[in-house]
């Protein structure tokens, strides 16, 4: 091997590539009021920086920029763009172990949750109302208008785009792209991207909004406490095995379990292999559930003598991964590859955007009146944009998360895979023709019924138990 030749540095120009454009991104929301106000971020921005010169660059040289031969020295083998999209993919599943590692000692009272079961909930009712108008929209632009180059199932992806953001929407549109998707990995990128801008711009207007009725109130700035960077007992910061080095070995290790239990299930099913790898970020998440029991009890039986996992570290682990999932997914998309379908696009982010917002909306002020604009905001930029985004809106409105919103939108994880697992069964079925469509979209229809039963149980049994002793007194008099 030689060391000067491109090979041996084409994958860290890349990744310094997307690094730099996030540095530049940072000092233009720095420079610039509007970009501040906007709420956008930084790792979007780059995105878009990236997706703008890649675009310029293909119509001037007739490629995109991260396949010229700079970062792509053996295009036969692989090229830049397939090179970002598997950043995309191992850094959507990394993000969500470092998430799942984390400790903690909390324990809930039985309002709280509640609460957290509720969010958990409307997280999947979102999705599946997402599914639903995006199935429709799709329907109705195959059949009634006749566009090509679409498949049924296209619709889905509003809610992986949205709801789930940039890593899943790549994984199921190049698992539709195969079904005949025309450009799938690039559509489903593509709504990922308007999902962060919807969350930015209806965020934004919800916040002014707020603002102008008095409602926010100055932002208070929280000190960080020792408490804040770890835990008691925890390892040394520097020992023979620097700490971060051990959160990262951790997270890896577990990571390449999950591929080896994907391995496994896809002998045993190889039917379902594509749609087994596109769940390496449950299956990562999954893990981690034995992995941190076992440490537990190797710390109870003290074979640990000090705690391994540092929760402040794997926060930082975990966003740097988003931070880098985003950049790169934004950076990937191929805007000429989607001329036909720009239309259709946008139309699913305009729907999507409506309905997502008014749902969240109507959920937050029936079921968490008391902290109803907080929910909101953590749960609308979580369910257009990833959880970083809605925790990016509800720092402008709660600084020193006072309220359970934040809470919330960490622990509602739980229930929400629970419920949700379903409906990642169902995604891969949609793709099989336009009767195995409409079943999907059928069975949609009774989850969302049933799961919105369940959300709003106490109001409805309640109403019912008071219309039925109302009744009770009158037949008395």
């Amino acid at each position: 091997m030689i060391f000067s030749e491109y090979e041996v540095w084409s994958f860290l120009l890349i990744l310094g590539t997307l690094l730099f454009s996030m540095l530049i991104a940072s000092i233009l929301k720095n420079a610039f009021k509007f970009l501040q106000k906007s709420l956008i971020p930084v790792s979007v921005l780059g995105g878009i920086i990236l997706l703008i010169i890649s675009t310029v660059v293909y119509f001037a040289t007739g490629d995109y920029l991260f396949n010229l031969p700079l970062y792509s020295p053996n295009p036969d083998t692989y090229n830049g763009m397939e090179i970002l999209e598997l950043i995309t993919y191992h850094s959507l599943g990394i993000g969500f172990i470092a998430m799942g590692m984390r400790f903690s000692d909390k324990k809930f009272t039985k309002q709280r949750s509640e609460e957290i079961f509720n969010s958990g909930v409307t997280t999947v009712n979102t999705y599946l109302l997402q599914v639903f108008v995006g199935m429709i929209v799709v329907i109705v632009a195959m059949y009634v208008f006749n566009v090509s180059g679409l498949i049924e199932a296209a619709g889905v992806l509003l809610a992986f785009g949205f709801g789930q953001g940039t890593g899943q929407a790549l994984n199921f549109g190049a698992i539709y792209e195969q079904a005949g998707l025309e450009g799938g990995a690039n559509f489903g990128l593509t709504i990922a991207a308007l999902g962060f801008l919807v969350a930015c711009i209806g965020g934004v207007i919800y916040l002014n909004v707020l603002r102008r009725k008095g409602v926010i109130a100055v932002k208070e700035e929280k000190d960080m406490q020792l408490q804040d960077y770890e835990d008691t007992n925890e390892i040394p910061v520097v020992t023979s095995m620097d700490k971060f080095t051990v959160q990262i070995a951790i997270i890896l290790t577990v990571y390449v379990i999950s591929y080896f239990v994907m391995m496994g299930l896809s002998a045993l099913v190889p039917s379902f292999e594509l749609t087994l790898y596109g769940f390496n970020f449950f299956i990562g998440t999954l893990l981690t559930l034995p992995t941190k029991a076992i440490l537990s009890a190797l710390y109870r039986k003290k074979i640990l003598k000090r705690k391994p996992v540092n929760n402040f570290m794997m926060n930082r682990i975990g966003g740097f991964a988003f931070d880098l999932m985003i950049v790169s997914g934004i950076g990937a998309i191929q805007l000429p590859l989607l001329a036909n379908h720009w239309g259709i696009l946008l139309i699913m982010a305009a729907v999507g955007a409506v309905v997502t917002f008014v749902y969240v909306y109507f959920v937050s002020k029936t079921l968490h009146r008391e902290y109803m604009h907080e929910q909101f905001l953590a749960m609308f930029g979580m369910l257009t944009g990833t959880a970083s985004t809605g925790i990016i809106l509800l720092r402008e409105m709660d600084g020193t998360f006072r309220t359970p919103a934040s809470e919330n939108l960490v622990y509602q994880t739980l229930p929400a895979m629970v419920f949700g697992f379903p409906l990642m069964l169902l995604a891969p079925l949609a793709d099989d023709g336009t009767r195995q469509a409409l079943i999907v979209l059928g069975v949609v229809v009774v989850m969302l019924v049933a799961l919105n039963i369940l959300l709003f149980r106490k109001q409805i049994f309640r109403r019912k138990k008071a219309v039925s002793a109302s009744a009770d007194e009158s037949e008395e008099k």
